[in-house]
């Protein structure tokens, strides 16, 4: 009779299922709660890299003739502050920042007129709270402060 009872139980129940099926599902969201942070800080570490990749463009633009508003001139942003579609030969297409959300979008400001020596562009990070990244003829800065960078020094 034992024989015969072992050999009838083939399957799992419905209930050992479901429990299984719990489990995985606490195991799952406590990995994916945990996995939040180091996106941002991934999609702020592509924000930086962006930022440097738009600034040698930028610097080799300025320094060649052919390019932009020629030598000695950064290309010219819109005074609308629309961001710059390509930058000469050097960048072919402006990267985007990587969630395409309006705080974090990148943000270009105007360098029209007597400004043609200077640009800026910037965005805020993620991964900590007020930190702004700036790209401006002065380099790739990091700032941590309440309002918005286009008023320093650093896009000045």
């Amino acid at each position: 009779m034992l024989l015969n009872f072992i050999l009838r139980k083939k399957g799992f129940t419905l209930i050992e299922l479901l429990v299984v099926i719990a489990l995985i599902g606490l195991l799952a969201s406590v990995v994916f709660v945990q996995l939040g942070p180091v996106r941002a800080r991934a999609r702020d570490a592509k924000r930086q890299s962006d930022f440097a990749q738009i600034g040698k463009a930028m610097d080799l633009c300025k320094i060649d003739a052919a390019c932009g508003l020629g030598e000695d001139k950064y290309p010219t942003i819109s005074a609308g502050g629309d961001a710059v579609a390509s930058i000469g030969a050097y960048l072919a297409s402006v990267p985007k920042d990587p969630t395409d959300s309006t705080p974090n979008e990148y943000t270009w400001l105007a360098n029209s007129g007597n400004e043609t020596n200077y640009y800026c562009l910037f965005t805020k990070l993620e991964g900590t709270t007020n930190t702004w990244l700036t790209s401006s003829h002065r380099g790739v800065i990091t700032l941590s402060q309440a309002s918005t960078p286009a008023t320093l020094s650093t896009c000045q």
